[in-house]
Parts: structure tokens; C-alpha cells; sequence
């Protein structure tokens, strides 16, 4: 992460919130957000909004002393291969009671129509719809993004953008030379390189533009050298991926516990049931292995096997995600944790989170809008470690240590919101 200037703009004017995909997690993004402006709603589960920060010797709410934009300041708009509107998509995806959540702001919602999207179904194999963009070339499909950028700014007199990825799991893709160089990214794109996914034309259009990107899919869009060479040079922040929100979430809250406490892991064993366009996508083995990548390297990074192998070096870590159309956006997972302690002796763990997936992720949606606003405004360009807090696999800048402890990636942020201030960090 790059600061190439010490102020920080203020966060005037309207801040448009394109999303990549209008499905469960945008929907109810857009909903909260739309309820919340209306008073009919709190923000709970948004640090932006409701968390605090120690600033000397007291501890004012988050958005009272960091000059983040209000809700209030937010367009939002979208592209998906679906073509019903936010109303439409809050609706069939069932996430929130339509009489209470949905109808009292039905007008905002159907107000907002994706835009046809790049999309290809040889990457998302489960999902399928009409609202797509002309088959083209790679680079057409990147000068019409590019253009739909520039068309939302202008219609929305929006002053800054953010694009925010909540779409689906794409195939397993690993990082070739095509994305080594940015030289190499346009060559590719001119070429109709098969291992450029449309995430990433996404991602390339939004960089052009000067827009700071978001990826909160696992897919591998911005984790490759030649975007971070674009937001570099661009001069925008970027950030990802896969937004930590329910198993993840306290698996990197117990996995540091035991390390903590020095108790050994034997296995750990973690499955889930979902019902929603998310776990129908996952139950193609291409997505699902971009998935599992993402949940497996959680628990490696934050043992260190290699310091501690008499406690860590031989963990049976087994992920599963098994689709079942009942259960809908209300997820559950069981994780099964054997522990052992003093002499050997084991122990279980058990844990049984009945979650509502997009529930979870739709206040890190905007948290991460927002902070990201924050350090384009704040000049920091390029990958922001500092926002690890709200990834289950978080990008980081070649070289750097993978922070997947939550509490230590809670203390960076801190830290950094009070650096931007002008304050020390905490001792």
C-alpha cells in the first residue's frame, strides 16, 4: 500500500456503488442501506457505522471522527446476467421479509436495473440469463464496461466510484504469465486469452477508469501482478478477496485460540448446507475448488506448521459445501475440531452456526465501500493490507505475511483509520 499524499479529501458529493452482481448479498446490501436512510433499520454487524475508535482517552463511533461518506451520499447500480431489478432480486432470493424489509422501499428498489453483463458460462457453469452483452471480443467487452462506468457517473452525477464484486464463484483459475505484466494483461485481453475471466475485465475496466475494485468472490480477478501494477499506476486502491462472513469468520477466531494456548490440532472438519444461487453455483466442482482454496489456507497461515510441528504439522483439514434448496440463504455449517492438550489427551471442539449468509455479508459490503472511498480520497494506492479484516483470503503486496487472525486484522484497521487521523497507533 502507497500514500502519495499526507491529506484527505473530503467526502463530498454523491459516491456511486456499482456491483458486480444483483443477487442475494447486493440485494440486501442495497436494501439495508435503503432502509437505514429511510430510519427504519440499524446498521448492526457495520463497524463503519456502529464501531468505535480509542482516540486518547475516549472512544468516539467511527464515523463521527473519520471523514467517511454517509449512506446517505450512496447510488448504487449493477450488472448481472439476470435481469430483474434490486425489488425483483430481494424477492426471489428470499433473504428479507418482503412486508417488512422489502415493500416500504419498493420504489428505490425497482429503481435499480442491472445492466447487461460480461458474462461467459464456460467460468460460472450453474448459472445462466439473457441480460448479457453482445458476443464479442475480450477487448470489447472491456471498452463496453469502461463505458458503462463512464455512462453511471455521468447519469448519477457521481463525483467518485467504488466497484464492488458480490458475483459468483468462477472456475479455479491460477495465475499465469498473462498476468505476470500489465504489457501482458492488454496483450491478453487483445488476444482473447482464455485465462482472463470476465472478473478480471471487470476489475481492468474499473482500474482504467481510476476506480478503486473490490472482489469479495474467491475468484482470482485483482490477485495477480499485473492489476496490482494497474492500480498502481492508476493510482486507486484495491482489495479482496472473499468476503468473511460466517464458518471463516470463526474459524479465525478459535484458530488463533488454540495456537494462543499452545493445544494441539489433530483435524478440523467443516461442511455446509445452502440453498441459494451462491451454493447452486458452488456445487460445480470447478467453482467449488475456487472456493475450497480460499477456506483451506486459512488455518496453514495462522498455525505456522513450520514453527510449530509437533502441535500443527500434520492437520487433516477437510472442507465440504453441499447444495440443498430447502435451506436457501439460511446456511449452516458444522465445524468438528480435534484438539489435544497436556500429554496428549484429546478433546473436541463442536460448533453449529446457523447463519443467514447474505445477512453476514451485506454490512462488510459497506464497510468496505466505504474505507475504500476512504483511502482513494486518502491517496493510498495499490493492495490494502489494512482491510484483511473482512476477507477469508486476503490480497496482500508480493512478499507481505497472510494476517488471518481476526482480532490482529481488527488492530491493523484500527490502527490504520488512526494513522489517517493523524493519531499514534495503539502500544
Amino acid at each position: 500500500m502507497e500514500t502519495s499524499r499526507n491529506h484527505i479529501d473530503p467526502a463530498s458529493g454523491r459516491l456511486g456503488v456499482l456491483m458486480v452482481g444483483l443477487g442475494a448479498v447486493a440485494s440486501t446490501f442495497v436494501a439495508g442501506v435503503e432502509l437505514i436512510r429511510h430510519g427504519l433499520a440499524e446498521p448492526v454487524g457495520s463497524l463503519s457505522q456502529m464501531g468505535t475508535i480509542r482516540l486518547g482517552g475516549r472512544a468516539p463511533l467511527v464515523r463521527d471522527v473519520v471523514p467517511l461518506a454517509g449512506i446517505d451520499q450512496l447510488v448504487f447500480g449493477a450488472w448481472d446476467p439476470v435481469a430483474d431489478t434490486a425489488y425483483d432480486a430481494a424477492v426471489r432470493c428470499g433473504v428479507l421479509d418482503r412486508l417488512t424489509h422489502i415493500e416500504p422501499i419498493a420504489g428505490e428498489l425497482k429503481g435499480i436495473e442491472p445492466m447487461p453483463a460480461a458474462f461467459d458460462q464456460n467460468y460460472v457453469r450453474r448459472l445462466d440469463g439473457p441480460n448479457v452483452k453482445p458476443g464479442g471480443s475480450k477487448r470489447d467487452l472491456a471498452d463496453a464496461l469502461r463505458s458503462d462506468i463512464r455512462d453511471f457517473r455521468a447519469a448519477h452525477s457521481c463525483d467518485r466510484l467504488v466497484v464492488i464484486c458480490c458475483a459468483s464463484t468462477e472456475i479455479l483459475l491460477e495465475p499465469c504469465p498473462a498476468h505476470e505484466d500489465l504489457d501482458a494483461l492488454e496483450a491478453a485481453i487483445d488476444a482473447n486469452d482464455a485465462s482472463l475471466p470476465p472478473s478480471m475485465l471487470y476489475a481492468y475496466a474499473a482500474l482504467r477508469e481510476g476506480v478503486p475494485f473490490i472482489n469479495g468472490a474467491p475468484n482470482l480477478t485483482i490477485d495477480v501482478p499485473a492489476m496490482v501494477e494497474l492500480a498502481q499506476a492508476a493510482g486507486v486502491p484495491i482489495a479482496g478477496k472473499d468476503f468473511k462472513s460466517g464458518q471463516t469468520l470463526v474459524k479465525t477466531v478459535l484458530a488463533p485460540m488454540l495456537k494462543a494456548r499452545m493445544l494441539g490440532l489433530r483435524g478440523w472438519y467443516s461442511t455446509n448446507i445452502l440453498g441459494n444461487r451462491d451454493g447452486e453455483v458452488l456445487d460445480d466442482p470447478g467453482s467449488f475448488r475456487t472456493k475450497e482454496q480460499t477456506k483451506l489456507g486459512v488455518l496453514h497461515d495462522i498455525l505456522q506448521p513450520g514453527l510449530y510441528p509437533q502441535l500443527y504439522g500434520d492437520v487433516h483439514h477437510k472442507v465440504r459445501i453441499d447444495y440443498y434448496l430447502p435451506r436457501g440463504d439460511s446456511k449452516e455449517s458444522w465445524d468438528n475440531i480435534d484438539i489435544f492438550g497436556w500429554l496428549g489427551y484429546p478433546m473436541q471442539i463442536k460448533v453449529d452456526f446457523l447463519a443467514r449468509d447474505s445477512i453476514l455479508a451485506a454490512p462488510l459490503a459497506l464497510d468496505l465501500v466505504l474505507f475504500t472511498d476512504l483511502a482513494q480520497r486518502a491517496g493510498l494506492a495499490g493492495v490494502q493490507e489494512w482491510l484483511s479484516f473482512y476477507f477469508k483470503n486476503p490480497q496482500r503486496a508480493p512478499g507481505a505475511h497472510a494476517e488471518h487472525g481476526l482480532f490482529t486484522q481488527w488492530a491493523t484497521l484500527e490502527d490504520t483509520l488512526r494513522r489517517l487521523m493523524g493519531e499514534e497507533p495503539r502500544p
